[in-house]
């Protein structure tokens, strides 16, 4: 039967002191990291006229499409976030505003017919968004651009709501794309 070596007790207290030590180093350098106020910013990420926070209120809706406005909303404040620049409500030197102005669906791809089906089938549909933004400050456009996109999406095995849950991510991620596109725009007009 084996056992493990014995430790020299004299040499057990210098490893805990020096593991004690690391560890001090270890936190006080996490804590100084911490406290540095450090941040995802873009590089050049400077508003104009000393602008340092964004408000963007819920989006302005121009479709037939409900709910549009909230995840367009959502998106851009997620974009605002990554800048490091979302306001809350009454602190905001400006405010972004942004119109969906357009959303639609439509087949793209259809499956060449053949003999066991001689009916071609649909493969993929696409959906395409259309949105308008503008930065103000004291009522004044700072800049504004207009963003548009398409995003495929399968129609699914033949079941409406699998159909529907593939296009309702489909204009999530695209909502996240022009978002991030029209951030971007605003960005180098600053």
């Amino acid at each position: 039967m084996c056992s493990a070596p014995a430790l020299d007790p004299r040499s057990e207290p210098a490893t805990v002191d020096a593991m004690a030590r690391l560890c001090a180093v270890v936190a006080a350098a996490l804590v100084a990291g911490l406290g540095c106020g450090y941040r995802f910013v873009p590089r050049d990420g400077t508003l104009p006229e000393g602008v340092r926070s964004v408000c963007a209120p819920i989006f302005v809706n121009e479709t037939p499409e409900p709910g549009l406005e909230t995840l367009f909303t959502q998106a851009m404040r997620q974009e605002l976030v990554r800048a490091g620049t979302l306001g809350n409500g009454a602190v905001c030197d400006a405010r972004l505003e942004g119109i969906v102005t357009i959303v639609n669906s439509s087949p793209t791809i259809l499956t060449e017919p053949t003999e066991a089906n001689p009916t071609p089938q649909l493969a993929s549909y696409r959906a395409f968004a259309e949105a308008r933004l503008r930065l103000l400050k004291d009522e004044q456009v700072l800049a504004e651009t207009s963003v548009s996109g398409t995003e495929d999406y399968l129609p699914g095995s033949g079941d409406v709501l699998e159909a529907e849950a593939n296009r309702q991510a489909a204009l999530h991620r695209l909502s996240e794309t022009l978002m991030r596109e029209g951030y971007e725009r605003l960005a180098r007009n600053w």
